[in-house]
């Protein structure tokens, strides 16, 4: 992955001029998505585009693939120019033939995007026949070798498979197969990591790295997250609210950021060296006052544990057919003590087990062996209605907000609810003032009660999670990968949200992440787990810094460092 050599290579592959994108909305207006945004890939180069949802990095990819819903009014003085062809002023006959043999694109959410009624070989096929002409026979070999190279376990097998049958990591290697069948001379990836925990985070970085090399290709890599940004590309384009802030090599990015939005960027990231009080937000930045707090120093141990677990194990039964049952253990013998006011993060890969302790503490899955105390008391032994006001206090944040608030109920609704069921205030006009309170802790206004769910972003609801839960007042919040799915300016907003209100209320935090820079941010102690048992748990500075276990220290080599140019994929 050589920038020097990128460099020598007489013309781009792709250009795009001046393009201005904008949505039709009700009423006819044109909200504009992109605006004046110009930008060239490289032969055998990789450009990143950056910035957060919103910026109109997708939608200037989806441009290039003549992908745009049928809403979008692009600018006429547009221009993508492809091997002397305008893609934006193309017949659709012409441009279909370019689509995915010539130019070609990886899809975030990889469970969305495959077939689920198809086996995963049957989709590969489809492009092979349709692109290259293929026969049956021919295309189904081509597909098990595209498997084989991606990295699938058992080509031959797995190419019978349906995509519920392959795990997150697998699906997105599918994907990838799709892409590359045809050979492209552009490949784009559109967040292909951002689902995925650390260590798959890096196989699929390292396999797109060195299909690059193989294939001739170049690679248009779409993030939120600078620091995967450093380690694949050669030039990136920093994009905000449609527009282009900053446009340099990745060295200049991370060595010498220009504007204070990509500075910004940079900042909000947790670091894996310092523990600040506060992380800084963009509009820190954009103010001229983006400047790291000074480091939080560590909390005092040895406290009465609010929360006990004592060899808590979950086996779940597996239908092998009308006379054989099998058994998977997704937990064995998990231990641990969480104090009033601190904070246990829970990390390890993609099924390590660390959701299933969080549900089976809450009772959502009932466990198999061992004791969750609360306060001294089993909560295991209790029936529902000795649970009820248990339920009341241990109270769960879950990944996705945006299915985990009803979409017919508006934010009143949904945080009144819960103060009703469990008899929380005197009357609704105390919950509503309650309600409100709760809002305004969460950095919402007011009359966001009388709104919808699908009215907010995601780092919206995910407050209004986190408002609902405190309606019970709770005394433990268990956050299963609550931030995951939020761009690093939003996760930074409500990682300090989560400590403030940890000073204020005295919460105790169970959180459960992949992303170990975030963890070492909020945890006080972090637990390692690994195909369902504890592997290592220690106070956070010395799992970062004196890890004791192989499997820790693989975790910890997986995460993306930013721009460091002996490390970079592919090489120098």
């Amino acid at each position: 992955m050589n920038s020097a050599a990128s460099l020598q290579v007489p013309g781009p592959l792709v250009e795009v001029r001046n393009l201005g994108v904008g949505f039709r909305v009700e009423g006819g207006a044109v909200a504009p998505a992109v605006s004046d945004v110009s930008f060239t890939i490289g032969t055998r180069a990789t450009l990143a585009l950056v910035g957060e949802s919103g910026s109109g990095k997708t939608v200037s990819a989806m441009s290039i693939l003549g992908l745009l819903p049928a809403n979008a009014v692009v600018d006429p003085s547009s221009r993508i120019l492809y091997d002397g062809i305008d893609l934006l002023h193309c017949e659709p006959v012409e441009l279909r033939g370019i689509r995915g043999k010539d130019i070609s694109i990886i899809f975030q959410e990889p469970m969305s995007s495959l077939n689920p009624v198809l086996p995963v070989g049957d989709q590969i096929c489809e492009s092979l026949r349709l692109h290259l002409g293929l026969g049956r026979r021919a295309a189904r070999a081509r597909a098990i070798e595209l498997l084989d190279e991606v990295g699938i376990p058992h080509p031959h097998l797995r190419v019978t498979s349906f995509p519920h049958h392959l795990s997150g990591g697998q699906q997105q290697r599918v994907m990838i197969a799709m892409a590359i069948a045809c050979e492209p001379k552009l490949l784009i990836a559109d967040e292909p990591t951002t689902a995925l925990d650390v260590t798959i985070q890096k196989q699929i970085l390292e396999l797109l790295a060195g299909l690059k090399e193989r294939h001739g290709m170049s690679l248009l890599f779409i993030t939120h997250d600078l620091a995967l940004v450093g380690e694949i590309a050669d030039e990136v384009i920093v994009m905000r609210n449609g527009q282009v802030q900053e446009s340099a090599s990745v060295r200049a990015i991370f060595e010498s950021p220009a504007h204070p939005y990509t500075k910004a960027l940079l900042a909000c990231r947790p670091s894996l060296d310092r523990r600040p009080r506060r992380l800084p937000v963009i509009d820190d930045f954009m103010a001229g006052q983006g400047r790291l707090p000074d480091d939080e120093p560590p909390r005092k141990m040895g406290g009465q544990p609010i929360l006990e677990v004592q060899g808590l194990a979950k086996r779940f039964r597996v239908d092998g057919g009308l006379f054989h049952k099998d058994y998977v253990d997704a937990v064995k013998d998990v231990s641990f003590r969480l104090e009033a006011g601190r904070t246990l993060g829970v990390v390890g890969e993609s099924g390590s087990g660390k959701t299933t302790v969080g549900m089976t503490i809450m009772r959502l899955h009932e466990a198999s062996a061992g004791r969750v105390l609360f306060e001294g008391r089993n909560l295991l032994e209790l029936d529902e209605r000795e649970m009820q006001p248990y339920r009341r206090r241990i109270q769960i944040v879950f990944q996705n907000p945006y299915a985990s608030l009803n979409p017919r109920f508006t934010i009143g609704q949904i945080l009144l609810e819960p103060m009703r069921v469990h008899g929380i205030g005197d009357d609704d006009g105390q919950r509503l003032g309650m309600a409100r309170e709760l809002l305004r802790r969460v950095d919402l206004p007011p009359e966001a009660l009388h709104r919808y769910p699908h009215e907010f972003s995601g780092g919206q609801r995910q407050r209004i999670a986190i408002a609902r839960c405190l309606t019970m007042k709770p005394d433990v919040l268990i956050c299963d990968e609550s931030v995951s799915a939020l761009d690093v300016s939003v996760q930074a907003q409500v990682l300090n949200l989560l400590k403030d209100l940890q000073d204020e209320f005295g919460l105790a935090y169970l959180f459960i992440s992949h992303d170990l820079a975030v963890v070492r941010y909020i945890a006080d102690e972090v637990l390692v787990m690994n195909e369902g048992r504890v592997v290592e748990v220690a106070d956070s500075q010395s799992i970062y810094m004196a890890p004791r276990q192989a499997y820790t220290r693989a975790l910890l080599g997986s995460i993306p460092r930013g721009y460091v140019p002996a490390a970079r994929l592919g090489g120098e």
